[in-house]
């Protein structure tokens, strides 16, 4: 597991079969679930407590889930009970199967912010989008075919992909030293893709356990939602990965939330900042004249917006819009229509 400088390396250049675990160090298991959507596996960790698991994240709640939970726990899990469920961020694929492994006995471990969220946004079920989902769309010059099919459709839930989260949580935090499988770990929050996100830092030997703050191969989506249409959340990222870069060594073995384990962090650390600000820069030539959200898919994204990623993009790209509005590289005007036009200072 060496990590030259300079360079990402993966010690496994395959992920585990379904319900079966790869031990990665000791104590520390690796697992991966399947997502019915673009991105189609998130990676799970399972940490040895002696008489029972702490387990890291959980995939999305549904039938195929279940019964592969079941096979993990009768399997690569020993029987051993899962004591503890520690989420890294309120996505659902990450915190689909929490409630249900709680039914189970387990206590869930998070950030405040992020069991407020997940909590929150599991109770909110909703038939039809909102008014202010809707004033995003129009905001964000939504093509009129993605608009008149998102008003006609039923909109997603996070119930659809996560069983009930019970009350009640053990809150971690900022600066925090927390023991897991024999080791300690200091506990350091990302912001960007999700606020107060978890991330494990062993004291002990050269594991980091990333979740969705650090990736391999994909930077992870940063988006601005209609709860807070005037977020920076690509300001809190590059200011995330400016901070967590301190810490970085080119020994860790990066443990993610998606894609293969690696070493050579620092590296992917300078990766992700360089990646948002060069696309940055594109995106400022690209308002050479004025222009909706969803006309800058291009300067952005290496491959065509479809259907099955078009809302993603469309945050994304108002995620580096405000962005661009908050260091004053851009302005907004209001269309007649009620579409912001973008223009570069």
């Amino acid at each position: 597991m060496d990590g030259s400088v300079g360079q990402l390396r993966y010690p496994w250049e395959t992920p585990p079969d379904e319900a079966e675990a790869t031990e990665v160090a000791e104590g520390v298991l690796w697992l991966r679930l399947p997502l019915p959507m673009a991105l189609d596996h998130v990676n799970v960790y399972a940490l040895d407590e002696g008489d029972h698991w702490t387990v890291v994240d959980t995939g999305v709640h549904s039938r195929r889930s279940v019964a592969m939970w079941e096979a993990i726990l009768n399997g690569p899990l020993g029987a051993k009970p899962v004591g503890r469920v520690l989420l890294t961020h309120h996505h659902p694929d990450h915190v689909g199967m929490a409630g249900w492994l709680m039914q189970h006995g387990a206590e869930l471990l998070t950030s405040r912010t992020a069991y407020l969220m997940a909590r929150m946004l599991i109770l909110d079920e909703e038939d039809r989008p909102t008014r202010q989902a809707v004033d995003y769309w129009v905001a964000a010059g939504m093509d009129a075919g993605h608009l008149k099919k998102r008003l006609e459709e039923r909109p997603f839930n996070f119930a659809d992909l996560c069983a009930p989260l019970p009350v009640g949580f053990t809150r971690l935090q900022d600066g925090q030293v927390f023991r897991a499988a024999g080791r300690d770990w200091d506990v350091r929050m990302g912001h960007g893709h999700a606020p107060e996100h978890v991330t494990l830092w062993s004291r002990d030997d050269n594991l980091v356990i990333a979740g969705d703050q650090v990736i391999s191969s994909i930077s992870p989506n940063i988006g601005v939602y209609p709860a807070e249409p005037e977020a920076d959340p690509l300001g809190e990222w590059l200011d995330s990965c400016r901070h967590l870069a301190q810490f970085a060594r080119e020994d860790q073995l990066v443990l993610s939330g998606h894609k293969l384990p690696f070493t050579g962090l620092p590296l992917r650390m300078r990766q992700l900042e360089e990646n948002h600000t060069h696309a940055l820069d594109r995106l400022v030539d690209h308002l050479d004249r004025p222009r909706v959200a969803a006309e800058c898919f291009a300067p952005l994204f290496k491959r065509r917006v479809d259907e099955g990623i078009y809302g993603l993009a469309l945050v994304e790209t108002v995620a580096h819009l405000n962005h661009l509005l908050e260091k004053q590289r851009a302005t907004r005007a209001r269309r007649e229509d009620g579409a912001w036009l973008w223009s570069a200072l």
